[in-house]
């Protein structure tokens, strides 16, 4: 008889309920349960999808008015790792007060760090980069969405250019909110951050000494993030025909050249009933790509949810199972369907001429 790992997902918003959803169709895991610390409709939901919902124990009576399986402290006890979906700073207290004391694997999301007295990890998984280093780790941060976007396109850059890339510019345009955040309100504003937390954390898995110089702002809109990147060589740039070659095979990555907004990749997301209307990728604009002299300028939107969910799968092989990469890449291909979801794109928005 094959014995399941059980598995845990602390908290249901934008992130676990999407990490819930995928991995309770993995046949070697069982989800006994999901984390919920606020009383309200979601809780519902989660029900009706054939989730046991835990509350905190001191949080019981607030609860009474909803089917509760049990306290999240008890659902713990039996259980081998926990996806920590709740908003960024709490990961580290559950880590301290929940996982530490009971000896618990975890993920945690990508509002927690790997610097400083609040760090959950040190180590910041893309496992277009390091995936063998979070073999027999306990505790592994995934990075966030745009971290992990960023990955995707530095990775095979420096495979294949090395040392002929001097310096990579990155402009992170990012959402306001999330799709299913309708409580949060989208401001008409464009806000910055002086040094984001984005460029230390990519450096954390790329390497210190990658040439990133990156800026990031926040404009109003709920449909993806999009990355402006200038890349600089040493000598002549490429041509743009052979930065786009490189990623033509490239798991989770589409190229796209007719979409003119995010909003045109989502609402095609939506007609082909993607789950979340997720694409769970990257999309080059590559209408937008030029080279000038020595330099690439590349544009790419980024599914600002869904990319981080087949990569907390990704890492959840790597600890609980230490899988070869190949063969967890093929396991999180049969959930995903990544492949297909790329060729759907790839010919809806394909060159016209």
């Amino acid at each position: 008889m094959k014995i399941l790992k059980k598995v845990f997902v602390n908290g249901y918003g934008s992130i676990g309920s999407r990490i819930a959803q995928f991995i309770k169709d993995d046949p070697d895991i069982k989800v006994i349960g999901i984390g919920k610390y606020s009383p309200d409709q979601e809780v519902n939901t989660a029900t009706s999808k054939g989730f046991d919902v835990y509350v905190p124990q001191k949080k019981l009576d607030v609860f009474k008015e909803y089917k509760i399986a049990g306290t999240i402290e008890t659902a713990l006890d039996d259980c081998d790792l926990v996806f920590d979906a709740s908003p960024g700073g709490y990961g580290y207290q559950n880590k301290k007060n929940l996982y530490d004391p009971k000896k618990l694997m975890a993920i945690y999301q990508g509002g927690e760090t790997v610097y400083g007295e609040n760090a959950v990890s040190d180590l910041l998984f893309n496992s277009r980069a390091n995936y063998p280093q979070a073999f027999g780790k306990k505790h592994v941060m995934q990075g966030s969405c745009n971290v992990t976007g960023i990955g995707r396109i530095l990775q095979p850059l420096r495979e294949k250019f090395g040392n002929r890339i001097i310096r990579f510019d990155v402009i992170l345009i990012r959402r306001w909110a999330d799709l299913e955040q309708t409580d949060k309100e989208v401001v008409d504003t464009i806000e910055w951050k002086e040094n984001p937390h984005h460029g230390d954390d990519v450096k954390s898995y790329m390497g210190k000494d990658i040439p990133l110089f990156l800026r990031a702002i926040k404009v109003p809109t709920r449909q993806m993030h999009l990355h402006i990147m200038d890349i600089r060589f040493k000598d002549s740039a490429p041509k743009p025909s052979e930065i786009l070659q490189i990623f033509k095979n490239e798991n989770g990555v589409a190229i796209l050249w007719t979409a003119k907004g995010t909003k045109e990749v989502r609402d095609f997301a939506n007609t082909m009933n993607f789950s979340f209307k997720d694409t769970n990728m990257i999309h080059i604009h590559a209408n937008m790509t030029e080279s000038i002299g020595d330099t690439v300028k590349i544009m790419y939107s980024d599914d600002q949810t869904g990319i981080v969910i087949p990569e907390n799968h990704m890492l959840m092989q790597a600890m609980l199972f230490q899988r070869e990469y190949g063969e967890a890449f093929k396991h999180t291909e049969d959930l995903f369907h990544i492949k297909e979801k790329k060729k759907a794109l790839e010919d809806h928005f394909a060159r016209k001429n």
